[in-house]
């Protein structure tokens, strides 16, 4: 009782006698809560613009709003162009434009309304997004409209972009975790030469011919208001198509306004097939306790599209196999009892990581087991790996089933409570269907998922010739006529006679 503590003064005290618990603060703004609210509050509504432009909004409490553009071009468009503009594009993204001097500049107004924004180009879609202050939308979809139409792309930006691929390239291959790039090869695999097989990453021999001619060129073809989605959560929807019409419609691009004459409307072509890359795994963590020497091998078949009914049998498969690192921390709740966990990193000690992975588009879907192990191990890695392919095919147990539907639908549902998440599910959703399912249907789908749905869409994947993809030392890798014969195997082992003499 001495010392500071004997000076202070507690709320039980008399320092603020006249300070009442029960009354609110002087001076303080109102309090805004939430009210439960009927169901037709959780739509999603949609409006088309006279020009083809779908807006779309989402409602939610609170002061801030999610506001983006997305748009129906990435890597898979690129076949009649040179590889890598999306990549270009998105670096380039809140740059100068007709309206704002610089980046700092967009930054500056978006301070103003407690503003951030980002940029994201996959293979099928660019988004341009900012979270800031719902009172700010009308100058955020402004923004947002001169960030996508009338960029200026400058000579001194685009070699800053150059400058910044081939870092980002370079770091790549430096890093320890090669999931990116595992992908990559995984998909030009799965789907050689075409569409969602093509490169999302700019090939550095590409950088010094990408200019802004050959932007223009790509954006005049597939930046028209028929592939974009103004998407909006957190804001009321008349509003945000107010907005849309004052700042969208009408206005022409910097590129000028000619109809589009090269759209590619290839739809994906599955070929299965192997990518190798030989390169030391040994020292890519250097450091007082660096990762071993690591191979990692990626095997995956053919799944389906998002807009097909398997999506949601095939999303629970991949939960039910699950996985991970073999040194993830967590709990029943974090998947422990996953396939993956249980039939192969447990039973295993000398395997780093399983863990599946289900990546699903328009028109195609690609279901794959990333695992890592010694380079001396390989051989036994991929007998294990095709097992569990062909096991998927077998006796699916109604514990791990439900188990799996519920961490699904918790996993949805969690994910959900984020704004920015919200944006991107409403964006895409309707820029693939016009419409968007909402949670609680898809919760319902997923509850409806029977052990016979799992066989079926198993048995027509394990049809398939398979997707390889082997990075590090590959001396002990069975050859892919090897892999395709296991997968078609009773008990997914490599032929006999090859794991003797091998």
């Amino acid at each position: 009782r001495c010392g500071l503590a004997a000076g202070r003064n507690y709320s039980g005290g008399g320092a603020y006698p006249s300070v009442s618990l029960t009354c609110p603060l002087p001076g303080m703004p109102k309090a805004v809560f939430a009210t439960a609210e009927g169901r037709e509050r959780f739509e999603t509504r949609v409006t088309v613009l006279e020009n083809g432009l779908r807006v779309a909004s989402q409602k939610k409490f609170g002061q801030f709003c999610t506001v983006g553009l997305l748009v129906n071009s990435g890597s898979r468009h690129e076949a009649k162009y040179l590889s890598g503009i999306s990549h270009f594009l998105e670096k380039l993204a809140f740059s100068s434009t007709a309206r704002f001097a610089s980046k700092d500049e967009i930054l500056l107004t978006l301070e103003k309304h407690g503003g951030i924004c980002d940029c994201q180009a996959s293979r099928d879609t660019i988004m341009y997004a900012v979270s800031a202050d719902a009172k700010g939308l009308d100058t955020v979809v402004n923004l947002l409209a001169d960030v996508a139409l009338q960029p200026r792309l400058s000579d001194e930006e685009i070699e800053m972009t150059r400058m910044a691929i081939r870092f980002e390239l370079e770091d790549l291959n430096m890093r320890p975790d090669p999931e990116p790039l595992l992908t990559e090869m995984i998909h030009a695999a799965a789907y050689r030469d075409n569409t969602v097989g093509l490169n999302r990453f700019c090939p550095v021999e590409n950088t010094e011919k990408i200019d802004r001619e050959v932007l223009h060129s790509y954006l005049r073809n597939y930046y028209t208001p028929d592939r974009m989605v103004l998407a909006g959560v957190g804001i009321e929807h008349e509003q945000l198509v107010e907005c849309a019409r004052k700042h969208l419609l009408g206005v022409e691009p910097v590129w000028g306004s000619g109809q589009s004459r090269d759209v590619d409307r290839s739809v994906a072509q599955y070929t299965g097939g192997i990518v190798k890359v030989e390169k030391d795994m040994s020292d890519v963590s250097l450091g007082p306790t660096p990762i071993p020497e690591l191979t990692h091998i990626m095997i995956g078949l053919e799944s389906c599209s998002f807009l097909e009914e398997d999506f949601i049998p095939f999303a629970v498969l991949n939960m039910m196999m699950g996985g991970g690192g073999s040194f993830s921390a967590g709990g029943p709740g974090k998947g422990m009892f996953t396939r993956l966990y249980l039939n192969v990193l447990n039973r295993h000690h000398w395997m780093y990581n399983a863990t599946s992975y289900h990546h699903s588009y328009e028109d195609t879907g690609l279901l794959c087991i990333h695992a890592s192990a010694d380079p001396k191990q390989v051989r036994e890695m991929v007998e294990i790996i095709t097992r569990e392919f062909i096991l998927m095919a077998g006796a699916v147990g109604e514990v791990e089933l439900e188990r799996a539907k519920t961490q699904l639908k918790s996993m949805l549902m969690m994910n959900l409570e984020s704004r920015p998440v919200i944006f991107e599910d409403v964006g895409r959703q309707v820029l693939a269907t016009n419409t968007r399912k909402l949670p609680h249907e898809l919760c319902a789908l997923i509850s409806q998922v029977k052990p016979t749905d799992i066989k079926r869409v198993v048995t027509k994947m394990l049809h398939k010739k398979p997707a390889v993809a082997a990075l590090g030392d590959l001396t002990d890798l069975p050859s892919y006529e090897h892999i395709q014969t296991a997968l078609s195997s009773k008990d997914g082992r490599l032929p006999r006679m090859y794991r003797l003499f091998r």
